[in-house]
């Protein structure tokens, strides 16, 4: 598959089989994902990859917690104003402007069980890097988003399908525990990954994308 027809096909897949993954499949995947670029070759990702039983214990923990009281290591966006609001609003029905406190509720519920994906992948960079004397160190999280990227890509390629995860890591303590992930290392996100069920009706709608000439502009060229 040409990388523009994988960047055109990949998507956010919210119904998975419960088929499983085979490992070298995934190792395949890792292994190429992580020639990603990354500033002055620091390479700040680590992966743990779940599935069977370690995947289900984790989303057992989660489900059992709910949705009281989540700490996600990397916080979430504090506000989202326009124009980012509207894009969001852009994937919910045309007769529903929000959804209820209950529908929301179940979303993360769902969104708990990673969609019924048969693997996660956990991102980790260590705390001594992101954490630093001055702030946070964001080039961690550039670096790492590239090598995402790529894992996302390189499933579509495979015939799989991906979605990266802010909820697969709300509680990181539980992840901790269940893979054994020693405290020095921050669980950053997690990217499900499986075979898309295309005969399951659509959670969402597939999204579009701002016109180009919205988004970007060109300086110099003749």
């Amino acid at each position: 598959m040409e990388v523009s027809q994988a960047i055109r096909e990949r998507h956010s897949i919210r119904t998975f089989k419960p088929d499983p993954v085979p490992l070298e499949v995934v190792r395949d995947i890792m292994e190429q994902a992580v020639w990603a670029p990354s500033w002055a070759n620091t390479q700040p990702w680590e992966f743990a990859v779940a599935s069977g039983k370690a995947l289900k214990e984790i989303q057992e923990g989660f489900l059992a917690r709910g949705v009281a009281d989540p700490k996600s290591e990397v916080p979430r966006p504090y506000e989202f104003p326009e124009p980012y609001m509207g894009r969001i609003r852009a994937l919910q029905p045309r007769d529903r402007k929000e959804m209820t406190p209950e529908e929301m509720k179940e979303r993360t519920l769902v969104n708990f069980t990673n969609y019924g994906a048969p693997v996660c992948i956990y991102l980790l960079i260590g705390k001594n890097f992101y954490f630093q004397s001055g702030g946070i160190n964001s080039w961690s999280l550039y670096d790492s988003a590239s090598c995402i990227q790529n894992i996302m890509l390189l499933a579509t390629a495979a015939g799989l399908g991906t979605i990266a995860q802010a909820q697969a890591v709300v509680y990181p303590d539980i992840i901790r525990r269940v893979l054994k992930i020693p405290e020095d290392k921050l669980i950053a996100l997690g990217i499900s990954l499986g075979y898309e069920d295309r005969e399951a009706p659509p959670r969402e709608a597939r999204s579009t994308r701002e016109p180009l000439d919205k988004t970007v502009t060109f300086h110099g060229f003749r």
